[in-house]
Formats: C-alpha cells, structure tokens, sequence
C-alpha cells in the first residue's frame, strides 16, 4: 500500500528536497508551503500541494481536510519542517516579535499534530518526525528566539513521545546543523524587518552581523561543514521505513559535536567556547 505523507515548509530546502525524493521513492506526498505562487510551482513540478499557514488555525484545518479527502481518511506521516529564523540579542526581541517565531515554529507545529494523532490512532499506526536544530541542543548569541522555538520543540516532543508509547505511533526528532537552504536569506530578511539595531546595545556586533552578510553566499553559509538538503532527508527515510525509529536523528558534523560536548563539558565550559563560535563569525 502507498504510505501518504504530510510535509509542511515544502517551498524550498528540506521540505522541498524531501517532498521530490519521497515522491520518487514510491511515497504518496502531500507538499504544504505557506505563499501561493509556491504551492503553484511545486503542482507544476508534479506534486499534490496545497497552501498551508502555520499561524492560522483556519490554514491548518483546511489543508488536513484536503488532505484526508484525497486519502480517504489516512494519513501514514506528518513531517512537520516550515519554520523560520529571528536573529537578535535576547533583550532586543519584543513580545510580539518572540510569539511570532513561537506561533510558526512551535504552535503551529503542535496544533497540526494534535489533529493528525486521532487518525493516526484510529488506523492504529503513523510517524511524526519533527525538524528540529543543533540550536535545539546547544544555543548561541543572537539566536535566541530561535533556540528558544526549538528547545521548546525539543521538549514538548520528547513529552509526546513518552505519552505515545506502544500506540503505533513513533516520534522522531531530526536535528539538522549547517544545510543549503533559503533558511539564512530569510533570517536575514526577520532581522532587518523586527531589530532596532539602530538603538540597540548590540549596535556594533549588528553592524559586524550586517558587513559578513553582505559578503556571504547566504543560501550555502560560511560553513565549512554546511550539507545538502538530501542529507536530512535520509534520515527521514530512516524515521519513516525502520521498525524501531531513533527518538533523535543527527545531521552534520557540528551536530554530533556540539551534543557531544554538551554531554561532558560544565556549562562554564560549554558556554565559553559557543561564545568563541558566535565571536568567530563576525571577524
């Protein structure tokens, strides 16, 4: 039988990768992407899509409906992966700017997996896997509303893992380091949007911030360890076809470290060399 997919965050990068190479894999795929002219596209290129709005509890309902009505009622996965990034000191952010990133990266992950679980227990099976980050395990400067978005996910899947046991239903994390994606771009595109950088005690690492960037290939980064798209997507294969999917999945090498270093090193330690690494990218 053609196990059915659910991805979300389908316009580019990861989700766009994944929806092609799980479709050629003999996946039926359902591509989410929150801009029209995007879901469009990805119709044109030979996918079943459908425009989806995280923030909107409408959006959400909306696609899954379409959705179940293509199926006949079954849903095999969710691949929860849209999300965004907001760079900016901590003290910096205002609420409405941190309930933004929460809105699109966590809740409305959350409100679409709690609608996905009662078909999922009815049929009696199903996978979730959630696009979490390195910044899920370790932090760094500048990124707090985004750290705080995926240690957030971190948790709250962990939790749903534990409540979900021997149901049939497995959870899975995924967590990506540097990949090729438009996830920079945008991030960049947040940050001049919603960063008083003008009046900011942080004016001078801004300005350092700014001067990198204009210099850089945004979509591939500066690192040296940064992996293609197709690299996460492997791993989700691995969440989707094992018997006994991984709770975490590790991409990159910068992922396997850092989680490495969490694990031995004190938090005065650990602290100073993620401030080496934040230090290290404006010189």
């Amino acid at each position: 039988m053609t196990q059915v997919i659910l991805i979300t965050g389908c316009s580019t990068g990861i989700g766009y990768e994944s929806a092609h190479m799980l479709r050629l894999r003999g996946y039926r795929v359902f591509a989410t992407a929150r801009k029209i002219e995007d879901v469009e596209r990805l119709r044109q290129e030979g996918l079943e899509a459908y425009q989806l709005d995280l923030d909107s509890t409408e959006s959400i309902s909306e696609a899954l409906d379409w959705v179940l009505e293509q199926t006949g009622g079954t849903l095999y996965a969710l691949f929860n992966n849209g999300a965004y990034g907001q760079p900016g000191a901590v003290e910096d952010l205002t609420r409405d700017v941190l309930r933004q990133q929460l809105e699109t990266n966590l809740l409305g992950w959350h409100e679409l997996t709690c609608k996905v679980l009662p078909i999922m227990r009815k049929q009696g099976y199903g996978r979730i896997i959630q696009n979490s980050s390195v910044l899920g395990l370790i932090t760094l400067k500048y990124r707090g509303a985004y750290n705080c978005s995926k240690f957030a996910l971190e948790g709250l899947t962990d939790t749903l893992r534990q409540e979900l046991h021997c149901s049939n239903i497995f959870v899975s994390l995924v967590e990506p380091g540097p990949i090729t994606s438009k996830f920079r771009v945008n991030a960049y595109e947040a940050f001049k949007a919603n960063i008083d950088t003008e009046h900011s005690a942080h004016k001078e690492v801004y300005a350092a911030v700014d001067r990198r960037l204009a210099k850089k290939d945004l979509e591939r980064g500066n690192d040296p360890f940064t992996l293609g798209p197709e690299a996460v997507v492997e791993k989700v294969v691995h969440a989707l076809e094992s018997k006994r999917p991984k709770p975490r999945y590790y991409v990159t090498f910068p992922t396997y470290l850092f989680a490495y270093l969490r694990r031995i090193l004190s938090a005065r330690w650990l602290d100073y060399i993620l401030r080496r690494v934040s230090d290290d990218e404006n010189k």
